[in-house]
């Protein structure tokens, strides 16, 4: 019998993008990282930004803050975000920023271009967490120094201590930023207190077996539910603290039950057109196999 890594492999061959093809090389086949920086390279702007459909759900050649927060991701997953491979990107920043000092979860200039209803295209759009969280977080995180990082950390401190309803989405990014903010013994209390808005207002599943029992967000697709996992991408993070060791255990067992016969793993959001239907499914299957990897259970 194959092994999960075999069965996967042979998906991400069959199904991948050229990136998630050299991500899946890098982390599990000992490929290089310049393969990953590459083909990464293919979804850069002349602007300085990222476009194409690097996030599947925002398409089109227009510069946008979620293209940035994937690319960061990118880089700093196979060690080479630094100062010299995010001076263009950086120095692009402040064309996509609000005037609050945050980036918007769609920058205007993708008007005209295909994008998910579940995200609104606004003329003058203010910055939310989900973008300027995640990409302070990581400039952060790989000790980047930047003029626009700190108006933008300012924001997100705002953001996560006005915080008293959230969803997911919101949760993670927020969770990026905390996780990598310097500030520890402010972003430990933080992470405290998001810790508790999650567990009250239920907005990640703890228990798989009874999944029926916690809301969906509103806007989210029938069965959107979010788990445990989707916050403990690795143990080394502040939401550990939020679950016990049996909620852990039974999220990584879910998240290991749901590989396909084909080897990838399913998609529970709403799919809204055919490229990023399959542009997720193996980036999903990516971030499935990390995480089981992180916890030591692959």
């Amino acid at each position: 019998m194959r092994t999960v890594l075999d069965r996967a492999e042979w998906f991400v061959w069959l199904c991948a993008r050229p990136l998630e093809q050299h991500r899946f090389a890098h982390h599990f086949l000992g490929g290089p990282a310049e393969a990953v920086e590459s083909a990464l390279a293919a979804y850069a702007r002349p602007d300085g930004g990222y476009a194409y459909a690097l996030e599947p759900d925002v398409r089109g050649p227009a510069s946008q803050p979620l293209a940035a927060a994937a690319a960061l991701q990118v880089l700093t997953e196979v060690g080479r975000c630094d100062a010299a491979r995010t001076a263009r990107l950086r120095a692009h920043l402040p064309s996509l920023t609000a005037p609050d000092g945050g980036l918007p979860t769609l920058h205007p200039g993708i008007a005209g271009y295909p994008s998910s209803a579940v995200l609104a295209v606004r003329p003058d759009p203010p910055g939310s967490l989900m973008a300027t969280g995640v990409v302070a977080g990581l400039l952060h995180r790989n000790g980047i120094e930047d003029p626009w990082l700190e108006p933008a950390t300012e924001f997100c401190w705002a953001a996560v201590d006005r915080l008293t309803r959230s969803h997911p989405y919101e949760v993670e990014a927020a969770l990026v930023f905390l996780d990598g903010v310097p500030d520890r013994g402010r972003a430990e209390k933080a992470g405290r207190r998001l810790g508790e808005l999650v567990r009250d207002q239920r907005l990640l599943v703890t228990d798989p077996a009874r999944e029926e029992d916690f809301p969906i967000g509103p806007g989210y697709a029938p069965g959107e539910y979010h788990y445990v996992t989707d916050v403990l991408r690795t143990p080394r993070t502040l939401a550990r603290a939020w679950f016990t060791e049996r909620e852990v255990a039974a999220g990584l067992d879910r998240l290991a039950s749901l590989q396909r016969e084909d080897g990838g793993w399913p998609v529970n959001w709403r799919l809204w057109a055919p490229g990023s239907a399959a542009e997720w499914r193996p980036v999903v299957t990516l971030e499935a196999l990390r995480t089981l990897r992180a916890h030591g259970r692959l």
